[in-house]
């Protein structure tokens, strides 16, 4: 994986930055500090982006390319939106990375370092800033939140859907009765009526 500074004109935001509705939350000078506090992030199939467990202080957002998320050796999830925002819970908990993000073919992202924008804007010197970057978050984390909610639903009526299936009596296969073979005396045993004359 290859890292570089992150260079743009001021004033204009590239269109998979522009496709982010998170970013709305900041005025157009504030998202040209994100970006300033950016690197560009160049993977080949393989390289780990977020490794679970770690502690890093850095929002992603996917310029090009897949990525996968895994949780251990399972595979959970896919990115492959172009601006879709990952890795936006550092900036909350400050907690270990509860996820690896890998990267399942070439792929670009753009790397935010939130320490760094939190150094260059402190929060008792600039609150409307922060007030921006927890909006951003905000943002993230409801859409998030939402998808779950879909897929919830969407498994639990898959599961509601398979107990019916296994509560209806299974329908008993029809037999067809045989009928008892007529049961004849032998040939010797049967006594022809005498003739009358």
């Amino acid at each position: 994986m290859k890292e570089f500074a992150y260079i743009h004109d001021e004033k204009h935001n590239p269109s998979p930055l522009r496709a982010v509705p998170a970013l709305a939350s900041f005025s157009d000078d504030q998202l040209d500090d994100v970006l300033n506090s950016s690197s560009l992030l160049q993977c080949e199939p393989g390289d780990c982006i977020i490794k679970e467990g770690s502690i890093d202080s850095r929002i992603y957002v996917l310029l090009s390319g897949e990525l996968e998320v895994r949780v251990g050796t399972k595979k959970v999830a896919s990115i492959t939106r172009i601006g879709e925002v990952f890795g936006e819970l550092a900036l909350v908990n400050h907690d270990k990375r509860l996820a690896s993000v890998l990267a399942s073919s070439k792929a670009v992202c753009l790397a935010v370092d939130q320490k760094f924008l939190q150094d260059i804007h402190p929060r008792e010197q600039d609150p409307d800033f922060h007030a921006a970057l927890y909006e951003f978050v905000a943002r993230l984390v409801v859409r998030k939140l939402e998808a779950t909610s879909r897929r919830l639903a969407q498994v639990e009526k898959e599961l509601r859907e398979l107990k019916e299936a296994q509560a209806a009596p299974a329908a008993k296969p029809v037999v067809p009765k045989l009928k008892r073979p007529v049961k004849r005396a032998p040939a010797a045993a049967v006594r022809k009526p005498a003739r009358s004359r």
